[in-house]
């Protein structure tokens, strides 16, 4: 078995100062339904076509006055005025108030005209008079109220003609809110970057199948794929490639072949006799670095064929889920032209933790009670991550992490 060591190790940052520098976001965009807006970007600002509100709102269950009818309202010394109607919201008949006269309105009615505030029902106190065979309904007011008091006036959320999202925005649930309160069933947004992932080696068999001598199912492809879709990404899971630059060269043809925008390959990275896609890469591209210094994760390879980033990532189930954290998950995010998404906290180390000098170690831990508490096994063991919460980031001048010291995780 022939094996020739990396020629260069890159540090963390500059490796991911390389992946980033040459990821751009998608240009390509889609209008897609409010239903499927959840998390996509947008790609135009989005202007108000009417006011919002586009009617002056009551903003109270009560009852809708002229402010100046009431300013000597008070709990001992009510104002008494006649009910002329009542509006609920969606009410689209006329009633007028005039001087002496109330409304009855519930929350979101149109206000009625004439009238320019509402008495909130508790400050109320509504009777039936009767004067022969004429009935009438009067209501006496406890409290006065300003002009516009408890009124949504028109275009006070949103005016027509406004920016109300602007080009680059994310949208969550309440910006999905503004979309259909300016009337958009649609938006148009950045559509999202497509990454073909596959994995190599004659050890794969794929899920559902039977295992032949020797092999291990792929988990890497899917776990890359679950990866590539929670960070805005859409993922083509494509049939493996065997260890042969044949095999591998078709593969990644095939990738081409589809269209996408990144190709992310697991196994075959690293510097053994089959590891063979450094000089694949090569061959058909150029390699940007292979090798960082780190641990789990090592052999991770980037590269450029044409226009297409080439993520080359070790093949050992923690190792590739690792450098899928902490490499390709920012990398697709701004290729979908999401923010950074780099949440963490701060635990105490729940033992002594042995590092090894000049590289960096990404460390899978589980917070519980406030400490972080190592859960990785090796770098083959899937579990290693099934078992965490995030990694601790220990420095490649740090030999030792002591029990009880603070530390910071960043969370997956």
């Amino acid at each position: 078995m022939k094996i020739s060591p990396f020629r260069k190790l890159v540090k963390p940052d500059e490796a991911m100062s390389i992946v980033l520098g040459q990821t751009t976001a998608v240009e390509e965009t889609e209008e897609v339904p409010l239903s499927e807006c959840t998390g996509r970007v947008l790609a135009a600002d989005i202007v108000s076509r009417i006011d919002v509100p586009p009617f002056d709102r009551c903003a109270m269950d009560g009852y809708a006055v002229r402010s100046c009818d009431v300013e000597s309202a008070r709990e001992h010394s009510p104002v008494t005025l006649k009910v002329v109607g009542e509006l609920f919201a969606g009410d689209a008949k006329k009633i007028k108030v005039m001087k002496g006269t109330a409304c009855r309105v519930a929350t979101g009615a149109v206000l009625p005209q004439g009238a320019d505030a509402v008495i909130m029902a508790e400050y109320t106190g509504e009777e039936k008079l009767k004067s022969g065979r004429k009935e009438a309904t009067i209501v006496k007011i406890l409290r006065a109220e300003p002009k516009m008091g408890n009124v949504s006036k028109q275009g006070s959320d949103m005016k027509k003609g406004a920016v109300v999202l602007t080009k680059g925005t994310v949208l969550d649930p309440a910006k999905v809110g503004v979309l259909a309160s300016v009337g958009r069933e649609r938006a148009e947004v950045l559509s999202r970057p497509r990454l073909a992932i596959l994995s190599t080696g004659n050890e794969i068999a794929e899920p559902g199948g039977k295992l032949g001598p020797a092999q291990v199912y792929n988990s890497n492809s899917f776990t890359l794929a679950s990866l590539v879709r929670a960070n805005g990404g859409l993922a083509e899971v494509l049939p493996g490639a065997k260890d042969t630059k044949e095999g591998l060269m078709d593969a990644i043809k095939q990738a081409i072949h589809i269209g996408v925008d990144a190709i992310v390959l697991s196994g075959g990275s690293s510097v053994g006799e089959r590891d063979l896609l450094f000089g694949v890469v090569s061959e058909m591209g150029e390699v940007l670095f292979h090798g960082v210094q780190i641990k789990p994760g090592k052999p991770f390879l980037f590269g450029k064929i044409g226009r297409l980033l080439i993520f080359g990532i070790p093949g050992y189930p923690a190792s590739c889920l690792t450098v899928g954290y902490v490499f390709l998950a920012p990398a697709v995010r701004k290729m979908a032209g999401l923010p950074a998404d780099r949440r963490t906290v701060k635990a105490k180390a729940s033992r002594r933790i042995a590092s090894r000098l000049g590289r960096v170690q990404f460390l899978a831990v589980k917070v519980e009670s406030g400490e972080a508490i190592p859960v990785f096994k090796e770098s083959g063991a899937i579990t290693s991550l099934a078992a965490a919460d995030g990694y601790i980031i220990i420095h490649d001048n740090v030999e030792f992490i002591e029990k009880g010291e603070d530390v910071e995780v960043v969370l997956f």
